[in-house]
């Protein structure tokens, strides 16, 4: 994947001189993201209402899900790379690793998303189950309908929790990267 040119951020970081926020708030960000603000919660916070509900919608979505991290992280890394919302696979790809992911499966992935990962995905580095989460991720950010028999053979593999989970992922992942991508958020240094 090719990094993007460094622009200057479209929005001014948010700062508690700018605008202040509810200590409480940024306290509980501050706490989810392990001491220190990202890039892209230093636009949020110039909203509370979308702060508080993000913090609150994502942190769900980041650890409360039972699918399988691995799997949630190679949909996320799908939608990031389709985007180009090079911000999520920054933080997304060593994620997808940690939760057992292998390099040669990323490989794999840019290689399906180079040709068509719409139709059916083939390629030998990538398991059964994540042949279809790429399918599926690709599914939801280009063509918004789902292919039902692709659908059919992912139940297969996820009961209906499982389902409801992968789909509010990549579906949370693709409202992210429009937010990273039309405020030009870049990875932090």
């Amino acid at each position: 994947m090719t990094s993007p040119t460094s622009t200057p951020p479209r929005i001014t970081p948010w700062t508690p001189e700018l605008k202040p926020q509810p200590a409480e708030l940024v306290n509980t960000i501050l706490a989810r993201r392990q001491g220190r603000l990202l890039n892209l919660d230093h636009v949020l916070l110039w909203s509370e209402p979308v702060a508080r509900g993000w913090n609150t919608f994502m942190g769900n979505v980041r650890t409360g899900l039972s699918v399988e991290r691995k799997w949630l992280e190679l949909g996320i890394c799908t939608v990031a790379l389709l985007t180009g919302a090079h911000y999520e696979y920054h933080h997304h790809r060593p994620d997808f690793l940690a939760a057992g992911g292998q390099p040669k499966e990323l490989d794999a992935l840019e290689r399906v998303l180079a040709a068509d990962p719409c139709q059916r995905v083939d390629d030998p580095d990538l398991g059964t189950v994540e042949r279809l989460i790429v399918q599926y991720a690709a599914q939801i950010t280009r063509q918004i309908q789902v292919d039902d028999a692709l659908f059919a053979d992912l139940q297969q593999h996820l009961d209906t929790t499982g389902l409801v989970e992968l789909t509010m992922s990549i579906s949370a992942y693709n409202m992210v990267a429009r937010v990273l991508i039309a405020t030009g958020i870049q990875p932090e240094d």
